[in-house]
């Protein structure tokens, strides 16, 4: 079946993203988003905070290794995490946003959440960027408040909820075409409500086995026909990790090999624990090869 590209000009390809303040998020060089998770359960050990003090030390670190993004997140979506109500994850995530923003107040900030409610009391915070993992599909009110606040939107495919994904693995067909079909549903619900900077997020691992990541990541190049920039979020994996038998703690050389084939293959941004190591790989990619572009 050849898939067309949407022609509508909103979702014309483009290279940059529009933040709050009139701050223009450079895509044509591939980028890196640091992950600064404020779960106390974080399936990457190395990852784990239990201080302002120390998010920000992290905060500044990744900033300095060359991070354009740092992603805050107080809600965890690792397979079977705890599921917590809304104001334990506003606690977490909502004091941490003002500070990092308060502390490095030109750093481009994201927030990942899947609640409404959550995503607009941290845009008000100081956050520039919404990262839903679920596509608006557990919270109903996500897409019309993406719009709303007209703030860039990362749309992730997933399946199920943190707590039951591994069970929503089966793909009845062809797995990329349904996220192709996933993502151009999803992107005409978005126009509608008038979300115009989007970046689109295959979900590695959400509702997918290891071979699924791996058969996604070979083809990633095919969703490139939506004509929008694709974000890439490996780092630690049990993609990388269990395939070579070790811990996410051990994974970091795997992680600069995915990350090197997401790059290759067409990703705009990466997603990482270990932002100087992907800046490097980026660096290095593009000075050997002629990077794809955005679509």
């Amino acid at each position: 079946m050849l898939l067309q590209a949407p022609q509508d000009t909103c979702f014309s390809p483009r290279l940059t993203l529009r933040c709050p303040g009139g701050r223009v998020l450079d895509l044509r060089q591939p980028q890196v988003i640091g992950i600064l998770n404020l779960t106390p359960d974080s399936f990457f050990a190395g990852n784990r905070m239990g201080s302002e003090d120390e998010l920000l030390h992290r905060a500044e670190q990744m900033l300095q290794a060359g991070a354009a993004v740092l992603d805050l997140g107080g809600y965890s979506s690792r397979p079977g995490a705890e599921h917590i109500p809304i104001d334990e994850e506003k606690r977490r995530l909502l004091p941490a946003v003002e500070a990092v923003r308060r502390e490095f107040p030109q750093a481009f900030l994201s927030v990942d959440t899947f609640r409404a409610e959550v995503a607009t009391e941290a845009i008000a915070a100081g956050a520039d960027i919404l990262n839903d993992i679920s596509g608006g599909t557990l919270d109903e009110e996500m897409l019309p408040t993406a719009g709303r606040l007209g703030v860039p939107y990362i749309l992730m495919h997933m399946r199920g909820t943190p707590q039951t994904m591994t069970q929503h693995t089966h793909y009845e067909g062809d797995m990329v075409l349904e996220l192709v079909r996933y993502f151009r549903d999803k992107l005409a619900l978005l126009r509608q409500h008038g979300v115009v900077d989007v970046v689109l997020d295959p979900g590695f691992g959400f509702a997918k086995t290891p071979a699924q990541s791996h058969e996604l990541l070979r083809r990633l190049p095919e969703l490139q026909v939506l004509g929008l920039p694709i974000l890439a979020g490996l780092s630690r994996k049990s993609m990388v990790y269990k395939p070579l038998g070790l811990t996410p703690e051990a994974a970091l050389t795997g992680t600069i090999a995915v990350n090197t084939l997401a790059v290759l293959n067409g990703a705009r941004l990466l997603r990482v624990h270990d932002v100087a190591e992907a800046v490097q790989t980026i660096q290095l990619v593009s000075n050997t090869f002629s990077l794809p572009p955005a679509s």
